[in-house]
């Protein structure tokens, strides 16, 4: 299997609101255009980032109706489909795969909590009922409560060919090791977190589905190609550089600060939904200065 099936850097891309709260369909267009042409492989529509959860289903669906359109052929369009009900989520990914995907995101369950068994199930599932969808398996404990473990996603990896990939956003990299020496290059690992992309190439990852790429994507670009030619350390020197804007981004919860930045650099993307709240004046000062560092905006 190709590890070029989705890329090296996916960028989990915001969803633009104009000011009354709706959503800016022509920002988006432009910005996922510009994420294309600077560093990103694919774009992750509808995914944390781009605040899932407070979007309608018909606004999910015109987004992914215009960024399929702005990025073309330049670039893979992934699509969270995920839901805590499979019922739902094989909906969702099977309107979505109608529309035009390149794969699912599916998200392990939140809130209910499901044993291994019934994750198990679960993604089976939607593999089964959508077989020429590839998906990605989305690994985030923090937010859903329950770990998709190594064993499990390899024993899915093995029953279902369609299951080709996983965000692992646990921040276990012994997990991601795990991953990698059960599944080889049969299940490619994304890193679900910026500042683990460079530590989790070493145990196996292929790329990162990234926030931060959404305004240096083109070095994180670098910095896994520089890896990949053995440039070790040049590979370190630039996750060194990017230390502080990988860190700066999480200062509240995400995408607060990234729409923050994105307005500083002129980007019309508007505010957060409730129940997510306007960024503090502190981390504002906070993200204009490390964009100020990194000479992404002028001092």
């Amino acid at each position: 299997m190709s590890d070029y099936i989705f890329g090296r850097v996916l960028t989990a891309m915001v969803t633009p609101f104009n000011g009354d709260g709706s959503v800016n369909y022509g920002v988006a267009e432009k910005l996922a255009s510009y994420l294309v042409d600077n560093g990103s492989d694919g774009i992750v529509v509808c995914g944390t980032t781009g605040e899932s959860p407070a979007l309608e289903h018909e606004e999910k669906n015109e987004l992914l109706k215009v960024i399929k359109s702005a990025v073309g052929n330049r670039g893979k369009i992934i699509m969270g489909t995920g839901s805590n009900s499979t019922t739902s989520a094989i909906a969702l990914t099977r309107e979505a795969e109608k529309i035009g995907i390149d794969g699912s995101l599916q998200v392990v369950p939140y809130y209910n909590k499901p044993p291994q068994e019934g994750l198990y199930r679960h993604f089976g599932a939607i593999a089964s009922a959508c077989p020429d969808v590839p998906i990605m398996l989305y690994n985030i404990p923090g937010r859903t409560g329950k770990n998709l473990e190594s064993t499990t996603i390899a024993q899915l990896g093995e029953k279902f060919d369609n299951i080709v990939a996983v965000k692992e956003a646990s921040g276990n990299l012994e997990q991601a090791a795990q991953i990698n020496a059960l599944c080889g290059d049969d299940m490619l690992i994304y890193s679900g977190e910026d500042f683990l992309t460079l530590p989790m190439m070493t145990v196996g990852g292929v790329g990162v589905v990234s926030v931060a790429s959404h305004l240096v994507g083109n070095d994180i670009q670098a910095m896994i190609s520089a890896y990949e030619l053995g440039k070790n350390k040049l590979a370190q020197e630039i996750q060194q550089k990017l230390h502080f804007i990988f860190k700066v981004l999480f200062c509240d919860t995400n995408p607060i600060p990234l729409k923050s930045a994105l307005q500083l650099l002129g980007w019309n993307v508007g505010g957060v939904r409730l129940p997510l709240s306007p960024i503090s004046e502190e981390h504002k000062l906070e993200v204009k200065k490390v964009l100020q560092e990194l000479d992404l905006l002028s001092k």
